[in-house]
């Protein structure tokens, strides 16, 4: 049976290897390793990151169907937060490194681009999701905040929709991650999420 220890543990392997991606991209980025566009490469790559935080995080509850291993359950909230964290770092790049902070521009950016329209709603139900993911909130939300919760399944639509936009001009990367999110997806399924433990059974039996 696992320890106390042994959970921190997990946790902190979780945090290193959730903050290693951004550490490699700044040295990068400080290095004169990140392309001409160094800006633009912190942008797209930490966006990329947060849709990758965002897949890991929805696969965490078929995972723990599949497996019964608590390990999952407990970096749920972390993971969820990390989401919020690469989304929130992905909007300041923006706001660095494209608008260069001269919030004027930002009119003329929604109307040309509406995909960030598209992001800023997903951020906003991110925040919601990471103000609520605390034991208060679960106790005075009660049932709702389940119901609450779920939006991250309209997030990733979101996400994806905005994904989409940025690179309508090469779509092989943005159909491996759609296909990835309708795997995540189909797992919640009611018929797929009762399977989930019988496959469990039978890897067991073997």
């Amino acid at each position: 049976m696992a320890t106390r220890n042994t959970w921190r543990t997990w946790r902190a392997g979780v945090f290193l290897a959730a903050l290693t991606p951004l550490v490699v991209w700044g040295w990068q980025v400080a290095n004169n390793a990140a392309g001409p566009e160094p800006g633009r490469y912190l942008l797209l790559n930490i966006g990329t990151g947060a849709l990758w935080m965002l897949l890991l995080t929805l696969s965490l509850t078929p995972l723990t169907r599949l497996t019964r291993w608590k390990g999952f359950t407990l970096i749920r909230r972390q993971l969820g937060l990390w989401t919020l964290a690469y989304a929130t770092l992905h909007t300041l790049s923006y706001a660095l490194f494209i608008l260069g902070l001269d919030w004027a521009m930002l009119g003329s950016e929604l109307v040309k681009r509406p995909y960030i329209i598209v992001g800023m709603l997903a951020l906003i139900g991110l925040a919601a999701l990471g103000a609520t993911s605390n034991r208060w909130s679960m106790r005075r939300l009660g049932k709702r905040w389940k119901t609450l919760h779920r939006l991250a399944y309209p997030i990733l639509g979101l996400v994806l929709l905005h994904f989409l936009w940025v690179v309508r001009a090469d779509l092989g990367e943005w159909v491996m991650y759609a296909a990835i999110a309708a795997l995540v997806m189909a797992t919640r399924l009611p018929p797929v999420a009762r399977t989930l433990p019988r496959i469990r059974y039978r890897l067991a039996g073997t």
